[in-house]
Parts: structure tokens; C-alpha cells; sequence
């Protein structure tokens, strides 16, 4: 299978992970008053951690035991890092060599079109990913200490902070959540640059490490995701901001300061992390639709993020730009674009808009909630975002099953669940004669 199909493999090993996490949150020693956790309770705290995506049932801080913590850290490491790649650093350090099985199975996870890349590719995640997780701890922990924290305490919180916070996952631990930093720039500044960071992607982080003096040399990709990220980031900072100025419930009533960074997360987080420091349900439904946007667009392929990817929306905007030119090639940084990567990125759009408008519709059946409301929830799942407005713990069972499937979805990629559900591959030695339709 892992020859054949990896990307079956990699949903099952995926689906693994995720059981072995339900049942460790089923243990009585995972909650802080001894009971078991109901099994859809548990399942999902599982999935979110695996997904890398911070949507509860629970209160995170109060329901779950230091062991219960533990494992959901553990989770979001796993999830973050991609099961596959994990697989991969284990042959690697028990074989010191990276077969070919290893190499397909860790290609299907990160993307990388070219077998040779693998190896760099896995020595790229180990560093950055400790080399980063460390830095935002060593930033971090500091700041839990000037708090009035113990040093035991504040290693741990600042250790499971910088493990959310890179890993894109929006899980916090902390009581009362993110809200007394509203205005901490401490504490949102290593937020806005973790998630950053680790939305990019690892072939974004291999290409840039690879050629760090020479930003030309960076592949299209890596440009492209760049590029588009920072836009994408500098656009909802702009219009989320504006949105929530005078709002009293938000950001209304903070100074000038508080405010610029408060727009400078809510911009940066709804992409991947879902980290926030205002309650969402006080927002306008202005900011709502922004956030569903930037969250249905999600971070780079093979990051930490979900969504479409940046890199698909970023293309179907240049085929766009190009079509209103009249130009035949589609072209970025100084290369044409394949063909084939448009069909690609409408299929990934279309397919995740269809997650999305099945799970909205079930929710509407199973709930009284309104549409905005569901369409949030909903896009938050399938994004591996994060932020909810709060009623994702109210829903009857049914729903919550609904939303673990879509987590699941958004973080294994919609191309990837596509891939794995294909009963063969069709190969087609005669074309039939070409003909447009009108389109318009």
C-alpha cells in the first residue's frame, strides 16, 4: 500500500493516531475529577489535537488532567509534524538510511515532487521544527514567569504555548484563556510570528533555508506562498480592523497600541491557528465573513495550516489575471505555470467547497442555529482554524461527529482524502477532438 496508494496509507495511519488519542482521553485519569469523558467528547478533543485545529467541547484548561494536557500536547505534535514525516524520522533513526517506501510515504505527506528532496526535507522539519518550538518556549516561559508563575509551571505552559503556537493547533491551557493579553505584545508579537511561520509549509522552510542569501533562487512555491501570505495577512489586518475599531465589545475601548496588535492577530490567526484574544460572538458579522475567507483559504501546502492552501488560491488568481489579460500562459516570478496545476487547484477548491456546504447543511438540520453561525463553525473545521463563536460545545452529538469528519478532512487535504478514495487510476490513450463550450 505504501508503494501504491500512500495517501491511503496516510488517512489510515491518521485515523491511527486519532484512535489511540480517543482512547487515552477516555481514561479516567485524563480528567481532572476521575470520570470518563463521553466517548464524543473525547474523540473530538482527539481529532482537534491530531487536526491541529482548537476547536473544543470542553474546557480545556479545567476539564482535562495534567495527563490529559500531555496527551493532547503530544497530538498537536504529532498532527503538526504529519504522521507520515514521523514515520519517516523513525526508520531514519533506526536505519540511518531513507528507503523508498519511507520516501513515498513522506512525499504523499509533504508534497515534494522530486524523491531526492525527502531526505533534506526530514532534517528541514527536525530543525525547524525544534529550533522554532524552542525559540517561541525561551520567548515565552519568561513571560509566565513575570505573571507570578513557578518556574515547573511556566516551562510547561510556555512549552505547550510554543507547541500550539507553531503547530498552528489554537489549543490553550491557560485560565481565562488569551484575553488578558489583549494588549500584551509580549506575549501576541511570538503568536503572530509562530503562526506565520508555520503556515508556510516545510518546502517553503526548505527552499528559503536552502537559499537564505539568495531569494531569487527560492522555488515558485515558495514565493508564491510567501507572497500571498503576507498579503492575505496585511489584508485582514486592514478590514477586521477597521470592522471591529469602535466596537466596545472588541476593540473599542483599547488604546491605540492595543488595537493595532489585536488587528495584527485577528489578520494573522484565522488562517491557521484560531488563536484570539476578543470573544468572536462580539464581533460583527462584517468581521465574520472576512474570517470565514481568510479561513477557508488556510495556510500553505504541507504546513500546519488547512483550508485550500494559499498556493491554490494564489493560483486560480493568476488564472484569473491572465484570462482578463488574454494571455495564453499563466505565469509567476518568471515561469509559466503547468496547466495542469489550474485544473489541480479548481479541484481542491471545489471539493472543499463541498465539504463545506454538506457539513452547513447537516448542521441545519440537526440544530436551530442560524446560518451565519453554522457557516462559521463549520468553515473553522474545515480550515483547521479554530475559532468558533462559542456554540460548538451546545451541539447535540450528531453534529459534533459531523465536524471530527471535517477536521479530518481539512487536515489530511482534500486532494489527499480524493486520492485515497479513488478505486484505480484511469489512464486514457486515445483524446477525443477538442471543442469549447461557451463559458459566461
Amino acid at each position: 500500500m505504501a508503494r501504491q496508494s500512500p495517501a491511503r496509507l496516510t488517512l489510515l495511519v491518521f485515523l491511527g493516531v486519532i484512535a489511540v488519542e480517543t482512547a487515552l482521553l477516555s481514561l479516567p485519569a485524563a480528567t481532572t475529577d476521575g470520570e470518563r469523558a463521553p466517548f464524543v467528547d473525547a474523540l473530538f478533543m482527539a481529532t482537534s489535537a491530531v487536526c491541529v485545529t482548537g476547536l473544543v467541547t470542553t474546557d480545556v484548561p479545567t476539564y482535562w488532567s495534567d495527563m490529559g494536557h500531555v496527551v493532547i500536547m503530544i497530538g498537536m505534535m504529532v498532527g503538526g509534524l504529519g504522521v507520515m514525516t514521523l514515520a519517516s524520522i523513525l526508520g531514519l533513526a533506526v536505519s540511518r538510511r531513507v528507503g523508498l517506501t519511507s520516501k513515498l510515504l513522506t512525499a504523499a505527506e509533504t508534497k515534494v515532487t522530486r524523491l531526492g528532496e525527502v531526505g533534506s526535507l526530514i532534517s528541514t522539519v527536525i530543525v525547524a521544527s525544534l529550533s522554532i518550538t524552542v525559540g517561541l518556549a525561551v520567548v515565552l516561559v519568561p513571560r509566565f514567569l513575570a505573571d507570578g508563575h513557578g518556574f515547573g509551571e511556566s516551562l510547561w505552559q510556555g512549552w505547550f504555548m510554543a507547541v500550539s503556537v507553531f503547530n498552528n493547533a489554537g489549543i490553550v491551557i491557560l485560565d481565562g484563556g488569551l484575553a488578558p493579553y489583549v494588549t500584551d505584545w509580549w506575549m501576541c508579537l511570538p503568536i503572530i510570528v509562530g503562526t506565520f511561520v508555520g503556515a508556510l509549509g516545510f518546502p517553503v522552510l526548505l527552499s528559503v533555508s536552502s537559499h537564505w542569501r539568495s531569494p531569487r533562487r527560492w522555488s515558485v512555491h515558495a514565493k508564491l506562498t510567501i507572497t500571498t501570505s503576507v498579503g492575505l495577512w496585511v489584508l485582514g489586518t486592514v478590514l477586521i480592523g477597521a470592522f471591529e475599531w469602535r466596537n466596545a465589545a472588541t476593540f473599542g475601548d483599547l488604546p491605540l497600541h492595543g488595537k493595532l496588535l489585536a488587528s495584527m492577530l485577528a489578520g494573522m490567526t484565522p488562517r491557521s491557528s484560531g488563536f484570539t484574544t476578543v470573544d468572536i460572538a462580539d464581533m460583527s458579522e462584517a468581521t465574520w465573513f472576512m474570517q470565514d475567507a481568510l479561513m477557508f483559504v488556510g495556510g500553505g501546502s504541507a504546513s500546519t495550516g488547512g483550508g485550500i492552501k494559499v498556493t491554490t488560491f494564489a493560483v486560480m488568481l493568476l488564472a484569473i489575471v491572465a484570462e482578463a489579460r488574454g494571455d495564453r500562459d499563466i505565469e509567476a516570478f518568471g515561469r509559466r505555470l503547468d496547466g495542469g496545476v489550474v485544473r489541480l487547484a479548481i479541484a481542491v477548491a471545489f471539493i472543499g467547497s463541498t465539504f463545506v456546504g454538506l457539513a452547513a447543511l447537516a448542521l441545519l438540520v440537526l440544530t436551530d442555529l442560524h446560518l451565519d453561525v453554522i457557516l462559521f463553525e463549520v468553515i473553522s473545521a474545515f480550515a483547521t482554524s479554530g475559532l468558533s463563536t462559542g456554540v460548538t460545545p451546545q451541539l447535540p452529538d450528531g453534529a459534533k461527529y459531523v465536524l471530527v469528519a471535517l477536521m479530518f478532512a481539512g487536515r489530511t487535504g482534500t486532494m489527499t482524502l480524493a486520492a485515497a478514495l479513488a478505486l484505480r487510476d484511469r489512464r486514457r490513450v486515445i483524446r477525443l477532438p477538442e471543442e469549447r463550450p461557451i463559458i459566461g
